[in-house]
């Protein structure tokens, strides 16, 4: 195989910074890669990777495509990252976080440090918190999943799960919240369990400590912690369907939000905490800025879809009682769904709950001082009084941005209102 010139000569400025390439033949790297951008530490690009996209980082101790063709597209790889075998599109991969054969991993995804997947695992828009575990032949895509301590006490996905993403009526407003942020990222929650052979149909919420046994398929919320849930199949029937109903509109919109106002804790925790620690690591600013676009990329996502579904009211009206509530509510829903995308895209919240976190960032900041260790050893031997703080100030941002959306669409009800 003959490389190109350009692809040659930067295959041999990698080997000339100390990259491990054991056959560099077999190697593509398009022209707009950066190699200024791709450690020479410890890293090693196996034969068969495909390494493009202007945006690609891959930090120290990478090891890419140890068990099969790896192509890589405007990633951002973080240090000891294994990106084992598969295709990995604008995706941002933290701290020894690894994926096996099979995988296939697309825009809007943040694997944090050690999460993991086995083989044939395909996301998109995922947000996967520390140690968080994916077993084999799974599709997760639109969710975000939290809890556990360590890699001994993480949360788990069993083999052959769906996260149901796509309704029947063509609406992709299905993001589920498997834990939350507030709590989440403070690595001190029961980790939640999800047994294989299973599903969930999105948008849902569950709780801390749940376990949902193998084979069923979760069709509702369960926001409460500690709960075993044993699903029931439907009764064998035939019905008429009919398109564009939208029974459960407010349930649907309400957890979209829920949804949101999490992304946006989110960013708040990055720009205030996480920033602090990637700063210290090689490189560690552009896979930084990576996980901004990837979480501004996953508002967007929720906006555009929530957008998509308001743009189908007036075909459900049609099928809607005039004078009912629920016309009512479709109604309110299509007319302020630009006002509802603009709180949702904007920052209009995300300074609530300022005293906690500064009080939280003191804390941090004072343990910083006193100690050593990267972000999980911190986050971890924070004293529960310092993590009980932070979780509060995340609560509120995320309880400002559903206050501020519940009186756009008050019809609905929304959070209990």
């Amino acid at each position: 195989m003959e490389l190109t010139s350009a692809s040659h000569t930067k295959v041999e400025n990698l080997i000339d910074k100390g990259v491990h390439i054991p056959n560099p033949l077999t190697l593509d790297i398009g022209d707009e890669v950066n190699v200024e951008r791709i450690s020479g530490t410890d890293v090693t690009l196996y034969p068969g990777c495909r390494i493009y996209g202007e945006k690609t980082v891959i930090s120290r101790g990478a090891r890419i495509g140890a068990e099969g063709p790896v192509t890589i597209d405007n990633c951002q790889v973080g240090p000891e990252v294994e990106l084992k075998a598969g295709y990995f599109r604008k995706a941002v991969f933290l701290e020894k976080a690894n994926m096996a054969l099979g995988a296939h991993v697309r825009e809007g995804c943040i694997l944090e440090e050690e999460a993991n997947g086995a083989y044939c695992v395909g996301l998109k828009h995922t947000i996967l918190f520390p140690f968080v575990t994916l077993g084999s032949l799974i599709n997760f895509c639109d969710c975000l999943m939290a809890g556990g301590t360590s890699r001994k006490d993480h949360s788990e996905v069993g083999s052959s799960y769906i996260h149901f993403n796509f309704s029947p009526d063509g609406d992709k407003t299905t993001p589920s919240l498997i834990g939350d942020v507030p709590h989440g990222v403070m690595l001190n929650q029961r980790p939640i369990f999800l047994g294989g052979q299973g599903g969930m149909v999105g948008p849902l919420r569950l709780g801390y400590g749940c376990v949902v046994v193998a084979g069923a398929i979760l069709r509702s919320d369960v926001p409460q912690d500690d709960r075993l849930i044993v699903g029931k199949s439907h009764r064998g029937k035939v019905i008429v369907h009919v398109p564009y109903r939208y029974t459960g509109l407010s349930n649907i919109v309400g957890n979209n939000l829920i949804y949101c106002a999490n992304l946006v804790a989110l960013e708040q925790w990055y720009c205030h905490v996480r920033r602090r620690f990637f700063e210290e690591q090689e490189l560690g600013m552009l896979v930084y800025e990576g996980a901004l676009e990837n979480l501004a990329s996953a508002r967007k996502e929720r906006v555009k879809r929530l957008g998509d579904m308001a743009g189908k009211m007036p075909a459900s009206l049609n099928l809607t009682a005039p004078d009912s509530m629920a016309a009512v509510q479709k109604r309110e829903f299509m007319d302020r769904i630009a006002k509802v995308s603009d709180l949702l895209l904007g920052e209009s919240a995300a300074d609530a709950g300022t005293e906690h976190r500064q009080g939280f960032l003191a804390a941090l900041e004072d343990y910083r001082q006193r100690s050593s260790g990267g972000y999980i050893q911190v986050i971890k031997s924070l004293p529960p009084e310092a993590l009980r703080t932070g979780t509060e100030w995340l609560r509120q941002v995320v309880d400002a941005y559903c206050a501020l959306a519940a009186e756009m669409l008050p019809s609905m009800h929304l959070f209990g209102g």
